[in-house]
């Protein structure tokens, strides 16, 4: 599987111009025969609790509709950060669209980031998505939620990717590149982070840092098409043969560890 990490520093709140630029790296990407791109949180707007300027009716999005044709233009899956409302309810969501255009799975952020108060604005989400791209199940996480190490075994269980896509600021760089790292080696998984880069409205730096990890928390290298663009190249088969040579997940005991919790 042949990926392609955006580290995008969007304009502020202004979906039309980030739109320009996301088509440009597109085009960028394109020509190294990716199977799938996926972009920052709030991949259009940066990460804003202004929610007048920045959500979207679910059922009528025109931000989903846009990376629906870019994907089907560039015969890719599209995985981008959006804030959505459905039903009433407002989120903070990680959407994948496939080559055809087709919506595959609309995650809503579980954990607000309540020190910047996130949860003021936005509602956490209810349950865990995952996605089959190019055949492969993938878990899907944002931001804050990756300091919740709970939610991903259950995730892993079922996914050979996890991906989270970030506004992780410059000041806390080291954790997530901890996290990160951790997350793979504990699920076994591949765990891709996607960050964006650039200052946002809120005068917050951040630096280039997307990265994937192997199942053995091995950071693999890319190959870097622009300062925006890397690709990666993952060999999935590595996640079922390292379960196997190395069976962790076999010794877990989650009804003991949730009884504990209790």
């Amino acid at each position: 599987m042949k990926v392609a990490l955006i580290s995008f520093n969007p304009f502020w709140e202004n979906k039309e111009s980030s739109k320009l630029k996301a088509s440009e790296l597109f085009q960028l990407a394109a020509p190294e025969q990716i199977d799938w791109i996926i972009f920052p949180e709030m991949t259009l707007t940066g990460f804003s609790t202004d929610t007048l300027k920045c959500v979207e009716e679910f059922d009528n999005s025109e931000s989903i509709r846009f990376f629906a044709k870019c994907a089907t233009k560039y015969g890719v899956y599209v995985s981008f950060g959006i804030a959505l409302r459905k039903e009433g309810k407002t989120t903070n969501n990680l959407v994948t669209v496939s080559p055809k255009g087709e919506l595959l799975a609309n995650y809503a952020k579980i954990h607000p980031f309540s020190h910047a108060k996130e949860d003021e604005h936005y509602a956490g989400g209810d349950a865990l998505v995952s996605a089959n791209i190019c055949d492969v199940p993938v878990g899907m996480s944002i931001c804050y939620d990756l300091r919740f190490p709970e939610m991903f075994q259950p995730l892993s269980a079922q996914s050979k990717i996890i991906i989270n896509i970030a506004n992780w600021p410059s000041s806390r760089i080291s954790h997530w590149n901890v996290f990160l790292q951790a997350r793979a080696i504990e699920n076994q998984v591949f765990f891709i982070g996607v960050n964006r880069t650039g200052v946002d409205g809120n005068e917050i730096s951040y630096q280039k840092s997307s990265a994937v990890f192997s199942p053995k928390g091995i950071k693999i290298e890319g190959l870097e098409v622009s300062p925006d663009v890397d690709v990666f190249e993952l060999n999935v088969a590595n996640v079922d043969e390292y379960r196997k040579a190395f069976p962790v997940k076999r010794d877990r005991k989650p009804e003991l560890y949730f009884s504990i919790l209790q």
